[in-house]
């Protein structure tokens, strides 16, 4: 008797976790839009006279543009690319996540996972709430300066990110 308790218990168990399995929906960004949000990012520094590179990546870390100014350097293109990796990864600005690093002793190693930098310069690109991607700017003298560009390039495509 006290079996046949124990395996309708288990099998009741299992009924909530079967009931909520299903598909998931997410929304992710379009590489059109990537492209103009890069774009964006290159031109907001350039009115700025820097010349850097720009990656956007998806919900996932995965690259859907990456544009690289005339004349940035080469180590810009893998600062960016990690820039929006780590944003996209972490949903947060990648200045949040220095700052945290920096004050928390706990949070310390995040540098150690393998392709974050914990630069400024990287920002999610959220649709309402849900973060959609990432961009990540690198090759201005400052993260703040990168990260002000990715901001403008945002803000010239907040009505199409609703």
């Amino acid at each position: 008797m006290k079996t046949r308790l124990a395996l309708a218990a288990a099998a009741l168990a299992l009924v909530p976790a079967a009931a909520g399995a299903q598909v998931l929906q997410e929304r992710n960004i379009s590489m059109a839009l990537a492209q103009e949000i890069a774009q964006g990012a290159i031109a907001a520094c350039a009115a700025k006279n820097f010349a850097v590179t720009a990656t956007v990546v998806d919900r996932s870390g995965l690259m859907r543009a990456v544009l690289r100014a005339d004349r940035a350097g080469p180590h810009t293109v893998e600062a960016s690319r990690a820039k929006a990796y780590t944003s996209a990864s972490a949903r947060n600005a990648t200045t949040a996540i220095m700052e945290n690093a920096e004050r928390n002793p706990a949070a310390r190693h995040l540098a150690s996972i393998n392709g974050f930098l914990l630069l400024g310069g990287g920002l999610p690109i959220r649709a309402g709430e849900e973060v959609i991607g990432a961009i990540g700017v690198g090759g201005a003298p400052g993260g703040h300066i990168d990260e002000e560009c990715a901001k403008t390039a945002l803000d010239a495509v907040a009505a199409k990110l609703r």
